[in-house]
């Protein structure tokens, strides 16, 4: 049986940063991943840029270091203020290289068929590949066996967003099914004239905390959005309208619309949409794929009205869409420590945070005018969030800690999972690894 210091399930933001962490540590570490690229929401999800957060970041070493692997590939800008621009195809080639300068294993399209326990801790697990055609459960060796394979370790961290390794123990969730928000389905149109809109767009919206265009290393950089929130005078509002009654979009395909330029991708737009408010945002299997059959019919009208309505567009095409959707809501774990949103607001201080962030409450609703975004100051993640309430030695990091479900819309922003997956191994390395 092959042994590690440390198992991190789930290639996402916090996973990758964990991993990576626990390996530059000195960490015998393995990050197994249910796809076959690194990245999760960031790469297969097409959620790029990353959001900003706070200048007093902690534990940032790895957004740091995968900021400088980017810039190797001119696949990374600072815009607005805001590192967090990201190439998501050329992404994955960075992840997989920081990966290996950290020396930690990886294992692609892995599947966890059972977890083995003695007391309050996991002792070892057997993983099989999910391009099997079927789950071989009761066959392994501690040799050579191709179907599946037994790996122990020290420690264990459930970085899947889901909670999938808590699931599969049956562990105690915060979640409730009437808290939700909607998913979405980014997708990426190339082929665009950036000049030609860039300029027309400046001129149609006014509005700079809506709309803004910058030059950055010799290339167009925007962005813009609309909802059919009526809080402000959004100037895209007409537009959507007469789409709507024209029956190119749905009325609720106007119901959030983001657009942001993608670094070294120089005629191309990532679209932070649909948002799907058809579907009731739970995680099980049939309403997963009915939201994405919906989805992409929502895409491709998108794509049409922009290209209808939006100078530049005549010759663009979709280029991309997202083999995953965007969500935002999990199951939550019941940790050592619930934290929630009046720790964000009252910027509660702790003897361990693994985070800091001032990225606000943003709960997004399926009903008009109903969406929360409620700004706040600096405030502080508890490494005891992150700590299993069950095992001892199995930990979250991520959107799946433990946290109610207002504080989780705040928390799970990428450089915030950045912080906890660095800021949880960091933590195990000084006060728990003996």
């Amino acid at each position: 049986m092959n042994n590690y210091d440390i198992i991190v399930f789930g290639g996402g933001a916090a996973g990758c940063a964990a991993a990576y962490t626990a390996g530059k540590l000195g960490f015998k570490t393995l990050l197994l991943e249910k796809q076959g690229v690194l990245g999760g929401s960031m790469t297969a999800g097409l959620v790029v840029p990353a959001m900003k957060s706070s200048e007093n970041q902690i534990n940032t070493e790895f957004y740091s270091d995968l900021i400088s692997e980017m810039k190797k590939f001119n696949s990374q800008i600072t815009y607005q203020n805001n590192p967090g621009w990201f190439n998501p195809e050329i992404l994955k080639i960075a992840l997989d290289n920081l990966m290996s300068k950290a020396g930690v294993d990886v294992l692609f399209n892995a599947t966890v068929l059972r977890i083995n326990l003695s007391g309050r801790k996991l002792t070892d697990i057997v993983i099989s590949s999910t391009l099997l055609s079927e789950h071989i459960d009761t066959i392994y060796s501690d040799n050579n066996n191709i179907l599946s394979e037994r790996i122990g370790a020290r420690y264990f961290v459930d970085a899947t967003g889901n909670s999938e390794i808590f699931k599969n123990l049956n562990c105690n969730f915060l979640e409730n099914k009437d808290e939700t928000q909607p998913f979405s389905l980014r997708f990426i149109m190339s082929g665009i004239n950036l000049d030609v809109f860039s300029k027309w767009l400046l001129d149609f919206d006014k509005d700079r905390e809506v709309t803004t265009v910058e030059n950055v290393a010799n290339s167009v950089h925007l962005s813009t959005a609309y909802t059919w929130d009526t809080g402000r005078e959004w100037a895209l509002a007409p537009l959507f309208n007469d789409a709507v009654n024209k029956k190119i979009l749905k009325d609720t395909d106007r119901n959030y619309f983001q657009v942001f330029t993608i670094p070294n991708m120089p005629s191309s737009l990532a679209f932070n949409c649909p948002r799907l408010v058809s579907a009731d945002g739970s995680i099980n299997i049939r309403n997963i794929s009915k939201a994405l059959l919906d989805a992409r019919q929502a895409v491709y009208r998108l794509s049409n009205f922009c290209k209808e309505y939006f100078p530049g567009f005549e010759n663009s095409y979709i280029s991309n869409i997202s083999d995953m959707l965007g969500i935002r809501t999990s199951r939550r774990i019941k940790g050592k420590y619930l934290y929630t949103m009046n720790d964000i607001i009252t910027g509660k201080k702790f003897d361990n945070p693994v985070a800091i962030a001032d990225y606000p409450i943003d709960v997004h609703s399926k009903d008009k005018n109903s969406s929360t975004l409620k700004t706040v100051q600096d405030y502080q993640i508890p490494v005891e969030a992150l700590m299993s309430a069950d095992y001892d030695n199995l930990f979250a990091a991520g959107r799946n800690i433990s946290a109610d479900f207002m504080a989780q819309g705040a928390i799970r922003i990428q450089p915030t999972c950045f912080s906890m997956g660095e800021g949880l191994v960091k933590y195990i390395f000084k006060n728990l690894n003996s």
